[in-house]
C-alpha cells in the first residue's frame, strides 16, 4: 500500500494552483489526483512522491491536510482496469472509491482503490497476479 495526501481546502479561485505550485518549489512531484467538490469546499486526493513533506508544506499553508492508505495496482493495458474492478466484485468487496494515476515514473497508469478491507483487497489482488505497488516515486 502506499501513503494519499488528502487536502479539505475551501472551495475558492486559485487553491488548485497555490497547492501544486507550493508543492512544485518544495520538489514533490505530484503522480495523481482526484477532486471532490461542493459549494463551500472540495476534497483533494493526491499521490505524491514524498507524502511527509507534502503534508507539512500543506499544512503549513492552512490547509487543514490528512495522509491514508490506499492500494496502487499497476495496469499494464487498458483492459486491465476491468480486470481489477471484477476481482473486487467477485470478492464482494465494498470498493469506497477509485481514480486513475499517471504514475509517476512508471511507464502504466496506476489504479489508487480505496475499500472496506484494504489488508483482504491488497491480497486478493495479489493472488490474481496484479501488481500492487508499495511506494511510487
Amino acid at each position: 500500500m502506499i501513503k494519499q495526501v488528502v487536502a479539505f481546502v475551501e472551495n475558492q479561485k486559485g487553491i488548485m494552483w497555490q497547492m501544486t505550485a507550493a508543492l512544485r518549489k518544495k520538489g514533490i512531484r505530484i503522480c495523481g489526483m482526484s477532486t471532490v467538490d461542493s459549494p463551500e469546499f472540495g476534497i483533494v486526493r493526491m499521490i505524491v512522491d514524498q507524502p511527509e513533506e507534502a503534508i507539512h508544506c500543506l499544512t503549513n499553508m492552512g490547509i487543514v491536510v490528512k495522509a491514508c492508505e490506499v492500494i496502487a495496482v499497476a495496469l499494464s493495458k487498458s483492459e486491465e482496469m476491468e480486470s481489477v474492478l471484477q476481482v473486487i466484485q467477485d470478492g464482494n468487496v465494498n470498493l469506497n472509491y477509485f481514480y486513475s494515476s499517471f504514475g509517476g515514473d512508471m511507464d502504466c497508469p496506476l489504479l489508487i482503490l480505496n475499500a472496506a478491507d484494504m489488508d483482504e483487497t491488497e491480497a486478493m489482488l495479489l493472488g490474481h497476479g496484479f501488481a500492487c505497488l508499495d511506494v511510487i516515486g
